[in-house]
């Protein structure tokens, strides 16, 4: 390593097994932790259980999406594992399911 000093201000780093799964969606088949957080956007690992269906929703701000596991049907395109996705600011989230189960990482701002 070199001499130069690291700083950590302005980081958020999550540890994974130190952060707790908290539900996810408004039916609790699904569960997140947030891996980290900054400047109002936050990175989110979500395990979505098999009929998992997402509430509509516009996007204030882009989201991100990658896909670890499963499948997803999002806006009627399938994704399978490292499919992703980017939705700008102002755009409708109105379908969004998975049939199989699904591990995905989601980045957004609240």
């Amino acid at each position: 390593m070199s001499d130069t000093q690291i700083s950590l201000d302005g980081w958020d780093i999550g540890k994974f097994d130190d952060t707790e799964w908290v539900p996810w969606g408004s039916r609790g088949d699904a569960r997140a932790k947030v891996l980290g957080s900054a400047d109002g956007y936050m990175v989110v690992l979500v395990e979505a259980q098999p009929g998992y269906r997402g509430d509509p929703h516009v996007h204030e701000h882009a989201e991100f999406s990658y896909v670890i596991e499963g499948t997803i049907r999002n806006q009627g395109v399938m994704f399978g594992k490292g499919d992703g996705y980017a939705a700008a600011a102002g755009s409708t989230h109105t379908a969004f399911e998975t049939e199989t189960g699904a591990t995905y990482v989601v980045i957004f701002r609240i």
